[in-house]
């Protein structure tokens, strides 16, 4: 019985150290060969940058403490919105008119949170439902602007119990002028 348990505890300690050699080398391996350099000129910014020039609602906008920005990659929709996602769409089509527009298309917005919930620098892109260029009803974008950039559905968001900014997205797919989708 005492060989089986030596047996046993020597293979998984021998197991344990091939695993160990796997992932340092692993690791060797994307740092030294398997890395993408960076291209500085070429993607001078990071991943989910707004450049301030371009965006809207800067006006009395500030981002926080060292001004890190959380979620670049894919925002952050689950922890974003005040209550839930189904309380802003609700909130969104409760009060949105589409009686009073034609369009169709895909409205983009790119916005950031500052660490007290405040929503700005918003970054606009209109697009057909063809997902090219377009210019879309400018008074359909301005409500459904102010709409988006209501304080009251963005929550303040934490790391290590203090709170930070953060990226957020919104995408609405409209409809001969009806809210047909909200993403993310």
């Amino acid at each position: 019985m005492n060989k089986k348990k030596i047996l046993k505890t020597t293979a998984i300690v021998l197991g344990s150290i091939v695993l160990l050699i796997f992932v340092i080398g692993g690791i060797g391996y994307y740092n030294h060969i398997g890395k993408h350099p960076e291209d500085k000129n070429k993607y001078p910014h990071y991943i989910g940058h707004i450049n301030p020039q371009t965006s809207v609602l800067n006006d009395d906008f500030t981002l926080c403490d060292s001004e890190r920005i959380y979620g670049t990659h894919h925002g952050m929709p689950k922890k974003a919105f005040h209550i839930s996602k189904k309380h802003f769409r609700k909130t969104i089509l409760a009060v949105y008119d589409s009686s009073k527009y034609s369009d169709s298309g895909y409205l983009n917005f790119r916005f950031l949170v500052n660490c007290e919930g405040k929503p700005g620098k918003f970054e606009i892109n209109e697009l057909n439902l063809d997902l090219e260029k377009t210019d879309l009803n400018d008074d359909m974008v301005s409500e459904l602007l102010t709409l988006t950039s209501d304080k009251k559905h963005w929550n303040v968001f934490y790391v290590k119990e203090l709170p930070r900014n953060y990226y957020m997205y919104i995408l609405y797919r409209i409809e001969n002028g009806k809210i047909t989708e909200i993403l993310p």
